[in-house]
């Protein structure tokens, strides 16, 4: 997927100079213009205040095409959608299905070693939850901090401040749930 000119193409659906969604994201234009290029990829949490800036929610941004006179139940792994994937700081998010057609959004997260979901804290509507399923996760919520392993979990008001950081050596695998969709 070319996040870059799928957000090009959004900004100016919605009239927006590269400058304005700059300023509504709290980035600097220079930023905007390389994430459009594809010349670096924004972390999660750069990306979804870029999306609350226009606003669309994740969730719409990378939304699948689900056919529309029936419901689709089951998901071969070749069809999550890839929000964003590894190759993009480490981080790899895989959705479940459309989250716009339900109230529950089911992720696939892979962080390789070292990754996270970047310096700006994650704030949004809803709650969330997860187990982690290999490897190690440090995980921070409203200034509490901890470090779980496979088998533990975390559930939380996702309008705390979050973040998400792999400070093992080894892949960290996460399957988590937001309610209302918001990536």
């Amino acid at each position: 997927m070319d996040i870059g000119d799928k957000l090009k193409l959004l900004r100016k659906q919605h009239g927006l100079s590269q400058r304005e969604l700059a300023a509504r994201a709290g980035l600097t234009n220079g930023t905007i213009s390389l994430i459009e290029k594809n010349r670096t990829s924004p972390s999660v949490a750069s990306l979804k205040s870029l999306l609350d800036a226009i606003p669309i929610s994740m969730a719409e941004f990378f939304s699948i095409l689900e056919e529309e006179d029936t419901t689709k139940v089951f998901y071969r792994a070749e069809e999550l959608t890839e929000i964003s994937p590894s190759s993009q700081g480490g981080v790899s998010l895989r959705q479940l299905g459309n989250a716009e057609n339900h109230a529950l959004q089911v992720l696939h997260e892979s962080y390789e070693p070292g990754a996270d979901t970047g310096p700006e804290w994650l704030s949004h509507e809803g709650e969330e939850a997860g187990i982690v399923v290999r490897g190690r996760i440090e995980v921070t919520v409203d200034g509490a901090v901890t470090e779980l392993q496979a088998g533990d979990g975390y559930m939380f008001d996702s309008r705390l401040p979050h973040r998400f950081r792999n400070l093992s050596n080894t892949v960290c695998e996460v399957v988590s749930a937001c309610t209302p969709p918001s990536f």
